[in-house]
C-alpha cells in the first residue's frame, strides 16, 4: 500500500511537469512570434522607397502567419490598381494571365474592409473561382491596410503551411502588421513627395535657364518631355500644339515607347486624350488609355500602354497645348499627388511657347523697322540729294559752251536718273517684303499707295511714318486709312498741278493722323467736294475729324485723324 501511495504523487508530478513544459513551450512560441512581429515591423519601417515597402510588407506577412502564398492589393476606387505577390513564380504568373482587378473574395475585402478568415475559399458566397493554371488555394486570411482613415489596400494570405487553418492569433498578428504597414506607407509617401518636389524644382530651374538663354523652342519642349518622363516614371511622353486656324492638334514632341507612332500626328481636339485635357482645362487620367472612350480619333498608337495622364499647357491666355504621359500596361496609375506638380510643369511648356513667339515677333519687328528706316533714309536723303544734284547739273548746262562738256553733263544727269530708279526699286523691294510678311499692315500698304501715285504725279511723294503703325492700328482702321490716302493722292494727281507732295502718317497718344500736303493751286472755291465728303464721313464714323484747307506754304493740306479705339457708328 505504501508503494502505491508513493507512485501516485510521482505520477501527478510528471503530469504537472509535462503540462508546465507545454506551457513553457507555448510561452516560448509566443515570445518568438512577438519577436518575429517586432522584427517585421522594424524591417518594414526601415524602408523609404514605396515599392520596396510594399514588397517587404507581403514578405513579412507570409513569414509571420506561416502562409504559402501572400499578396498585397492597392485599392483605387472599387478596383485593384496594383497586385504584388509572394510564393507565385514568374512562370506561374505568366500562365495565370492578367493580374486580378478585384472580383470574388478579393473584391469582398474592397467592399467590406474588415478582417476575413476562411477555412475554404470556395465555400464563401462571393467566391469567384480561379483562372486556369492557378495553384490550388483553400484556407484564407485577409486584412485591410489603412493609412490614417483611408483604405490603402488589403493583405491576402492563403494556404496555411502544414494543412491547418488560420486562427485568431494569426489574424491578430496580421492586423498588428497592417497597422505598422500603414505607418510605413505614409512615411514612404511623404519621403517620395519630398523627393519629387525637389526633382520638379530642379527640372523647373533647368527649363527656366534654357528659356533665359534663348534656347530653341523645340529644344526646350524636348527637355520638358524628358524631365516629365523621368520624374513621372512614364514610358511615353508627348507634347501636342494647336494647328493654326484650326481646332486640330499637331504632335510636336514624342519620346519613349513607340514614339514614332505619335510623332507628327495631326489629331482632332475632340476625339483625342490631349484634346480632352485642353477642353477640361485640368489634368485627366485613365487606367487603360487603349480603351478610354475619349480616344476615338487617329491610328492605333497605345499598344502595350495602360495608365496615362494628360495635362493642359496653360498660361493667362488659355491652353496652348497639352502634355501626355503614359506607362506600360499593369503599371501603377497616375495619382492626384503626381498630377498637381505635372500641371505646373506643363505651364513651363506653355511659357516656352509664349516667350518664343514674343522673341520671334520682336526680332521680326526689329527687322521690319530697320527696313523701314533704310527705305526712309534712301527716299528722304539719298533720292532728294540726287534730285538736287541733278537739277544743279541741268541748270549748269546753260553756262557750258563746249559740246563735249555738255554731253558729259547730260550723261551724268541720265546716270543719276538711273541711280534714282535703282534706289526706288530697292525701296520698293524692302517694302514689298514687308507686305509679303504682313499683307494687312498700314506701313506697307501706305508705301505701296505712294509708289502707285508716283507715275501720275511725275515724282514720288515724300512719305514719313512714325509710331507703331503695324501693331497699334487695328485692321478696320487700316482699311479706312489706306482708302483715305488713296483718295487724297488721287485728288493731288488730278487737280493740284503740284511739283511736291508730302504724306505723313503718325500714331501717337492713341490717335492715328494722316496728313497729305502739296504745293499745288489749292482748293477752288467752286470745286465739287464729293470725294472730300467721303473722307469726312469715314472720319466721323470712327469718332474722328477731317480738315481740308490751304497748306502752310500754299497749295492744299488734308488732315484725317481718328482714335485707335473708336466708338463705331453705323456706316
Amino acid at each position: 500500500m505504501g508503494e502505491e501511495s508513493g507512485h501516485l504523487p510521482r505520477l501527478r508530478l510528471d503530469q504537472l511537469l509535462d503540462e508546465l513544459q507545454v506551457r513553457i513551450d507555448a510561452v516560448r512560441g509566443t515570445q518568438k512570434r512577438v519577436h518575429d512581429l517586432l522584427e517585421a515591423v522594424l524591417a518594414v519601417g526601415r524602408e523609404l522607397d514605396l515599392p520596396q515597402v510594399l514588397r517587404k510588407i507581403v514578405e513579412s506577412a507570409v513569414v509571420l502567419v506561416d502562409a504559402e502564398y501572400g499578396a498585397l492589393g492597392v485599392v483605387e476606387g472599387d478596383r485593384l490598381s496594383q497586385f504584388l505577390t509572394v510564393g507565385v513564380s514568374e512562370e506561374e504568373s505568366r500562365a495565370i494571365g492578367p493580374l486580378p482587378s478585384g472580383h470574388g473574395i478579393l473584391g469582398e475585402l474592397i467592399r467590406r474592409p474588415e478582417p476575413l478568415r476562411l477555412r475554404e475559399i470556395g465555400d464563401h458566397p462571393a467566391s469567384y473561382g480561379f483562372p486556369p493554371h492557378h495553384p490550388p488555394m483553400h484556407t484564407f486570411l485577409g486584412v485591410p491596410i489603412r493609412v490614417r482613415d483611408e483604405v490603402f489596400g488589403n493583405l491576402y494570405l492563403t494556404q496555411k503551411r502544414g494543412g491547418g487553418e488560420f486562427d485568431v492569433e494569426d489574424e491578430t498578428v496580421l492586423q498588428t502588421l497592417a497597422v505598422a504597414a500603414g505607418i510605413a506607407i505614409e512615411n514612404a509617401r511623404l519621403y517620395q513627395a519630398a523627393r519629387d518636389r525637389q526633382r520638379w524644382m530642379e527640372a523647373n530651374a533647368d527649363i527656366v535657364a534654357s528659356l533665359l538663354s534663348g534656347a530653341d523652342e523645340m529644344d526646350v519642349l524636348d527637355g520638358i518631355v524628358r524631365h516629365a518622363r523621368t520624374i513621372g516614371a512614364a514610358d511615353l511622353g508627348v507634347i501636342a500644339l494647336p494647328v493654326d486656324n484650326s481646332t486640330d492638334l499637331r504632335v510636336m514632341i514624342a519620346a519613349g515607347t513607340d514614339a514614332d507612332d505619335h510623332r507628327k500626328l495631326t489629331l482632332p481636339r475632340e476625339g483625342s486624350f490631349m484634346g480632352a485635357a485642353m477642353t477640361a482645362g485640368k489634368p485627366i487620367t485613365t487606367v487603360e488609355v487603349q480603351k478610354d472612350p475619349r480616344v476615338t480619333a487617329g491610328p492605333p498608337r497605345f499598344n502595350g500602354l495602360g495608365p496615362a495622364v494628360a495635362v493642359p499647357m496653360v498660361t493667362d491666355e488659355g491652353a496652348r497645348g497639352a502634355l501626355l504621359l503614359a506607362r506600360r500596361e499593369g503599371a501603377a496609375p497616375f495619382t492626384d499627388a503626381e498630377c498637381v506638380p505635372l500641371l505646373g510643369f506643363a505651364g513651363q511648356a506653355a511659357l516656352a511657347l509664349q516667350l518664343s513667339e514674343r522673341r520671334r515677333s520682336a526680332e521680326q519687328l526689329a527687322v521690319l523697322e530697320d527696313r523701314d528706316r533704310i527705305a526712309r533714309d534712301l527716299h528722304d536723303l539719298a533720292i532728294q540729294r540726287l534730285f538736287a544734284t541733278g537739277m544743279t547739273l541741268q541748270s549748269a548746262l546753260r553756262f557750258v559752251d563746249h559740246p563735249e562738256a555738255t554731253e558729259r553733263l547730260l550723261r551724268a544727269v541720265d546716270d543719276q536718273d538711273e541711280t534714282i530708279k535703282i534706289i526706288r526699286s530697292t525701296i520698293f523691294g524692302l517694302r514689298a517684303k514687308d507686305a509679303e510678311r504682313r499683307p494687312r499692315s498700314l506701313r506697307s500698304r501706305a508705301a505701296a499707295s505712294v509708289e502707285r501715285a508716283a507715275p501720275g504725279l511725275g515724282f514720288t511723294p515724300v512719305l514719313r511714318m512714325e509710331g507703331l503703325l503695324d501693331t497699334d492700328v487695328p485692321p478696320p482702321i487700316t482699311e479706312d486709312a489706306v482708302a483715305v490716302l488713296g483718295e487724297a493722292l488721287s485728288n493731288v494727281t488730278r487737280h493740284a498741278r503740284a511739283t511736291t507732295t508730302e504724306v505723313s502718317i503718325l500714331v501717337a497718344g492713341g490717335t492715328l493722323t494722316v496728313t497729305v500736303t502739296d504745293n499745288g493751286v489749292g482748293l477752288p472755291a467752286n470745286a465739287v467736294r464729293s470725294g472730300l465728303r467721303n473722307l469726312a464721313v469715314r472720319a466721323e464714323r470712327l469718332g474722328g475729324r477731317f480738315e481740308a484747307g490751304p497748306g502752310p506754304a500754299g497749295g492744299t493740306r488734308l488732315l484725317w485723324q481718328v482714335p485707335l479705339a473708336p466708338t463705331w457708328d453705323s456706316p
